[in-house]
């Protein structure tokens, strides 16, 4: 039993990480319908922001806070450029396209961070505080995986506060529901959409310092993993939906890390792959997606 409570809580920490990368997934796809498969490489622009960040003013409380501020910033913009340079062209062009240039910008990205002077190919290895082991009841929870849950957690109160109260949430919703209609009354769909891209990457920053706080190494792919798995956990959930982005999320990550403590770890991805291929084969939709009707 305090197997199984551990493992619970290591994969609370880890599902905390896919839930926050998850969300910029369905975020994109409930406006545009497109599926950013660059978002992961967002992850790793922050992870290596932060990096520098630390490298420079100190792995302390107050760098840790420089780090979440720069990175942030950083995948922000490079959400906003990528948005308005690369998908906003092709909108009305069939999705294919845009899926395509989003596995292009994906590459362009790695190997951009690659081939930088400053970054270059070599994994680098992440500063990181001490890790502190707390006891909790029986098992065991370091400060870094507290750090991982609360973190996330409080981010994703913020994001829900935005889209159900704020006059921009509220926006999102509008365009997500129909573009079209919501532009004729007077919301800028170009505007809502650019938000999205960077709120999307301001969480994908935060997952990417989380990630390499758990996880301390850094390297030009290290986004193509977790953002893959972060994509399966929003289709888990039901792509489209933000409460269904943080279940999956959780859900995906809970089964990899009982996989690994129970089973081997050799079975973890295979494990997490067949879910979501069981999940699209019971429902298509999701756990908490909803199906929609198409007018011929």
């Amino acid at each position: 039993m305090t197997i199984f409570i551990q493992q619970l809580i290591n994969g609370l920490s880890l599902g905390s990480i896919y839930a926050l990368i998850a969300l910029g997934y369905t975020m994109v796809y409930g406006i545009v319908k497109l599926i950013n498969f660059a978002h992961g490489d967002i992850l790793m622009v922050g992870a290596y922001t932060a990096f520098y960040t630390l490298t420079a003013v100190g792995a302390t409380p107050l760098g840790l806070v420089l780090a979440f501020v720069s990175s942030m910033i950083v995948c922000a913009i490079t959400g906003i450029t990528i948005e308005r340079f690369a998908y906003k062209p092709l909108r009305s062009a069939p999705r294919l396209n845009s899926l395509i240039t989003a596995i292009a910008v994906s590459l362009i990205l790695q190997n951009g961070v690659r081939v930088l002077p400053f970054a270059g190919p070599n994994p680098r290895q992440f500063p990181t505080m001490e890790t502190v082991m707390v006891p909790f009841g029986q098992v065991m929870i370091s400060n870094i995986q507290i750090i991982v849950i609360t973190t996330s957690v409080v981010l994703m109160l913020v994001l829900n506060y935005i889209i159900t109260w704020t006059k921009t949430g509220k926006a999102m919703r509008a365009v997500s529901f129909d573009m079209h209609a919501a532009s004729l009354m007077g919301i800028s769909a170009n505007r809502i959409v650019a938000f999205t891209f960077a709120l999307g990457s301001v969480l994908a920053a935060a997952g990417g310092i989380l990630y390499a706080t758990a996880y301390p190494q850094i390297e030009p792919t290290m986004g193509a993993m977790p953002g893959l798995k972060a994509f399966v956990a929003a289709v888990l959930g039901g792509i489209g939906s933000v409460p269904g982005a943080m279940l999956g999320g959780y859900i995906l990550a809970i089964a990899e890390t009982m996989t690994k403590g129970f089973l081997s770890s050799q079975y973890s991805d295979a494990i997490s792959f067949s879910i979501l291929i069981i999940i699209l084969l019971v429902k298509p939709t999701g756990i908490m997606g909803q199906k929609t009707r198409i007018k011929v």
